[in-house]
């Protein structure tokens, strides 16, 4: 009797662990009209709390260990501003003013920094938390430095520079020189593709990038190690503003802020498997990392639309306030 009493609550607390480590995944949701971060609980489709952020959000991403959010503060190239918001207490911490980078948009969290695309610089940088400092910046010379992504070793930054019609792979390098110092060298690789390309993902093996472009609705696929365009396959998708493969790497999800549609695409074959249409317009995308559902703000809709990942269909909306469009996911760790 000791014995199964004691497996049964070594049984219930580990239930209880599980469950309390799964309820800690938060999704987090800008709404670009009301000036807010909503904070969602993803088993129940909940708003959980909100908190101000400022005059043109756009772009949103967690600290890895989920305790922290930073948001970009946009203002079409003209502002100057990084929103840091605490997820646990759900209160808006001091700013980190990006000066003299302007127009913070695309961000991404890696190695313990903030990287983020600066559009009115045409450049890009970097925020160490740590120091409290912005510690490093390279210019692209391109027209709209838009969107970011930086690989897991921040080795690698690729970005689409939208109204150059270009992607900018920069790629760092540890160089020791003569009788000198070591320091880190970093090299830009420009690859023409099509004006109007903004929406874009790294697939998860690392080996290609694509890119989609609203003005043609085309996607440009580029070999990562070759740094080489592919090709580039006429989707029909004008309009395209995100794009994002699902966590297997098996289909790529391009959303449509003109039509409303969400294009899915197989990856190897490079086909389109199906067109759903999900609202009006459709912008930002999450994709949970268990490969269950995808998140895709309809920013003329004021909702947010869920998809099973199975099935391609939609299975719900949830509401975070108006224009919703930036999203990530946090999970406190």
């Amino acid at each position: 009797m000791f014995r199964i009493t004691a497996f049964l609550f070594l049984l219930i607390v580990f239930w209880g662990i599980t469950g309390n480590a799964q309820s800690q995944a938060r999704l987090l949701a800008l709404s670009k009209a009301d000036h807010t971060l909503a904070i969602v609980d993803p088993a129940t489709l909940k708003v959980i709390g909100t908190v101000p952020v400022g005059e043109d959000p756009h772009e949103v991403i967690a600290s890895t260990d989920g305790k922290t959010a930073y948001v970009s503060i946009y203002g079409g190239g003209t502002l100057h501003t990084i929103n840091v918001i605490d997820l646990l207490s759900q209160k808006p911490l001091p700013n980190v003013d990006t000066r003299p980078l302007f127009g913070p948009h695309g961000i991404e969290f890696v190695n313990g920094k903030v990287w983020f695309s600066a559009e009115g610089s045409k450049a890009i940088g970097r925020y160490d938390p740590a120091t409290n400092k912005l510690d490093w910046s390279m210019g692209t010379g391109q027209d709209r430095t838009h969107m970011l992504y930086v690989s897991a070793d921040a080795k690698k930054i690729y970005t689409t520079n939208v109204n150059s019609g270009t992607v900018s792979i920069l790629t760092g390098t540890l160089i020791t020189p003569p009788n000198g110092k070591p320091r880190e060298d970093w090299s830009q690789t420009v690859i023409p593709v099509t004006k109007g390309c903004e929406g874009f993902d790294v697939s998860p093996n690392g080996k290609q990038l694509w890119a989609a472009a609203s003005e043609d609705g085309s996607i440009a696929v580029i070999d990562v190690e070759t740094k080489k365009l592919i090709t580039t396959i006429d989707a029909k998708a004008v309009g395209a503003n995100r794009l994002k493969f699902t966590p297997d790497g098996k289909m790529v999800f391009i959303t449509s802020l003109r039509s409303g549609d969400l294009l899915v695409y197989d990856a190897q074959t490079q086909k389109e498997l199906k067109r759903v249409k999900v609202g009006k317009g459709a912008a930002g995308i999450l994709m949970v990392p268990d490969g269950s559902r995808a998140f895709v703000a309809c920013s003329p809709d004021n909702y947010i639309a869920v998809i099973d990942l199975k099935k391609l269909e939609v299975t719900g909306h949830l509401e975070v306030g108006r224009s919703p469009d930036g999203l990530a996911w946090a999970e406190q760790r």
